[in-house]
């Protein structure tokens, strides 16, 4: 049964400045998340995804960005390259709190903006 759904749409070039302050990057990015600094390729890209990719997941629970720091939501990627959410922590609190059983996450992105759409399941 489905929990709760997010969307969020995000300006891919607000991560630009991101790149050049990687404090504020730490801030809000798991530390294996934090290594896409390191690419030569796509970087401002990849982050705004992931980002998207938080904000939804706020906006499936339903409690948009409380009670959990966003670097608490890190996407990974399976041996295809489709992504997955990973909660720890407080997040992770709350999705057992509220019954999660399983996230299901899409992201894009084109040019100027990235995209992310997560839809929570319980039993």
């Amino acid at each position: 049964m489905v929990l709760g759904i997010g969307v969020d749409l995000v300006k891919v070039q607000r991560f630009n400045s991101w790149i050049q302050n990687r404090k504020l990057v730490e801030r809000f990015f798991s530390a294996e998340e934090v290594k896409i600094l390191d690419s030569k390729v796509g970087v401002a890209q990849s982050l705004a995804a992931r980002f998207a990719a938080k904000e939804a997941f706020g906006k499936a629970l339903g409690t948009g960005i409380r009670n959990f720091e966003l670097k608490e939501v890190e996407v990974k990627k399976d041996s295809l390259g489709k992504p997955f959410l990973q909660v720890s922590g407080a997040a992770k609190k709350l999705c057992e709190t509220v019954g999660v059983e399983k996230i299901h996450l899409s992201i894009s992105h084109e040019k100027e903006y990235a995209v992310a759409f997560i839809v929570l399941e319980t039993a």
